[in-house]
């Protein structure tokens, strides 16, 4: 069942700014060593910090408490985008019974961010009843 979606959009132009302005200080408090990482090859890491930094203010969205830039992150599964977070965070989801699940986009100008928030359920089996 979903609980919460988060929908976040950035400025490529403001990541750039930001990068201009004060790049170890952005980079050091806002993206986790896996992200930058995982960025390390790409000529232009712009897009995929930006789209990270939507992700990290999607689930901000979702969440009731405010949190360190640091404590969720974006890695990849394969080509899919996957969130990991910090270990408080990450128990009290699973305290919880949340799933959180975020894709990423990004365009000539923009990058954006979905996280959904799910509850899992877990169902009974069916036992059919006995006839007499």
């Amino acid at each position: 069942m979903i609980v919460a979606v988060g929908l976040d959009m950035v400025e490529l132009s403001r990541i750039r700014r930001a990068l201009e302005r004060f790049p170890d200080r952005f980079v050091g408090r806002v993206f986790h060593p896996e992200e930058l990482a995982a960025l390390a090859d790409r000529t232009d890491k712009v897009p995929g910090l930006a789209a990270r930094f939507a992700a990290k203010e999607a689930f901000q969205k979702c969440w009731p408490t405010s949190f360190g830039w640091r404590d969720v992150w974006v890695v990849k599964d394969g080509s899919r985008p996957v969130l990991r977070m910090a270990p408080p965070l990450r128990e009290a989801c699973e305290r919880e019974g949340l799933s959180a699940h975020v894709s990423l986009t990004h365009a000539r100008e923009t990058a954006a961010a979905v996280v959904v928030l799910e509850l899992r359920v877990t169902v009974a089996p069916h036992v059919p009843e006995e006839r007499p």
